[in-house]
């Protein structure tokens, strides 16, 4: 009897260092030759060392799934009290990141692939990063609706004509750049429409010949307009001038 107790002690002791100290699982006592209560309390020890290398090794599983990147795993390990509570906050914890990632997913493809603005990432339920997370996703794509709508806007009135919206919306960086870049193209094109339609003004309406549009800092395309027409204004000046000479003299009777 005092072998048999001594080895049980040794067994049981030796389960409890490698599972309880150690972490290593799995570990089983065996003692030979031993029946009624001894035997009970030996096929208790090695169930509750059983079912804590379960639990654990299925936590752990999905602990390096979730570090993996793999949302779709779950506890489904049975177990009770605090390891359930454990089972259902990692559960919950993986339910919570896969809406995350959903969501975050849904809102970039929405507005960086599809071209859809307005988006916003809907996490119900979570604190500390992962809102603070999921909010500096939905300014990031606000802000963006907000910068590109304003853009548009603008675009769409000088495309009809309308030269006098400018982008007004606050941004930064290269969004500051291209804001800069669309107000400078409407000022040109106002600064543009204004002097062409005075010299057409001065010279077709009022008579005034001699009239020259100023355009300043344009290129391209609308230098070469601006040229164009004070070309023709030039040239319908030297001629009705040199009419008008010809004329006059008629006129005196210089022939």
């Amino acid at each position: 009897m005092v072998d048999q107790l001594s080895m049980f002690a040794a067994e049981v002791t030796r389960v409890a260092r490698e599972v309880g100290t150690e972490g290593n699982l799995g570990g089983q006592a065996e003692v030979e030759e031993v029946d009624g209560t001894w035997k009970e309390l030996t096929d208790n020890v090695n169930t509750m060392a059983a079912n804590l290398t379960a639990q654990v090794r299925d936590i752990a599983t999905v602990s390096k799934a979730v570090a993996k990147g793999d949302l779709t795993q779950k506890i489904s390990v049975d177990a009770k009290g605090e390891i359930l509570e454990l089972k259902n906050t990692i559960n919950i914890m993986v339910d919570q990141l896969s809406t995350f990632s959903a969501e975050v997913t849904r809102v970039a493809r929405e507005v960086g692939t599809e071209g859809k603005l307005g988006g916003q990432a809907e996490v119900e339920d979570v604190g500390g990063t992962w809102k603070e997370l999921t909010d500096n996703v939905n300014t990031m794509a606000s802000n963006l609706t907000t910068q590109v709508r304003d853009i548009a806007d603008v675009s769409k009135a000088v495309a009809k004509g309308d030269l006098t919206k400018k982008v007004t919306v606050d941004v930064n960086g290269e969004m500051m750049d291209l804001k800069h870049t669309i107000n400078t193209m409407v000022d040109q094109l106002q600064e543009f429409a204004t002097e062409v339609s005075r010299v057409s003004l001065e010279v077709g309406t009022e008579g005034k010949l001699g009239g020259q549009a100023n355009v300043r800092n344009v290129d391209g395309v609308w230098k070469e307009l601006t040229g164009n027409v004070n070309t023709m204004a030039a040239n319908l000046t030297t001629q009705v001038r040199s009419i008008a000479e010809v004329t006059t003299a008629v006129a005196k009777g210089d022939l």
